[in-house]
């Protein structure tokens, strides 16, 4: 049951994440007449949570198919994946999910559902 958890949760993450990367251009525009540094440096942070939450579910996944799931450093492992999502689901909750945006005011509870089936995938 614990390996379901890992899995579901990359596959959750993963998804989360190119979804947070294809619409950056009208997120972008969304933002109306800024300047190209402004521009430029919204796209960069969209893409890079994009790429971050990603990053994680596809290290859970590696960790779990190639290392196994009771090995100490894939614990190690799915456990700071799922600190680094409750992190990044407390900065969205304090700053993005304010906004009217349905997306990232879902995003936190997302970030945490996915830490909380990664560690409970990290339990023995």
């Amino acid at each position: 049951m614990q390996s379901l958890f890992l899995y579901i949760g990359s596959i959750i993450v993963i998804l989360w994440g190119i979804a947070h990367i294809v619409p950056t251009r009208p997120v972008v525009k969304g933002f109306g007449p800024i300047s190209e540094d402004n521009r430029r440096i919204i796209t960069m942070e969209w893409i890079a949570e994009g790429l971050t939450l990603c990053f994680i579910g596809v290290l859970v996944l590696c960790v779990s198919i190639w290392a196994g799931r009771q090995n100490p450093i894939s614990i190690l492992v799915y456990r700071l994946c799922a600190l680094m999502l409750l992190l990044m689901a407390g900065l969205t909750a304090l700053t993005g999910a304010r906004t009217a945006i349905l997306a990232i005011r879902i995003c936190p509870l997302v970030k945490a559902s996915v830490a909380v089936l990664f560690f409970l995938g990290s339990l023995l």
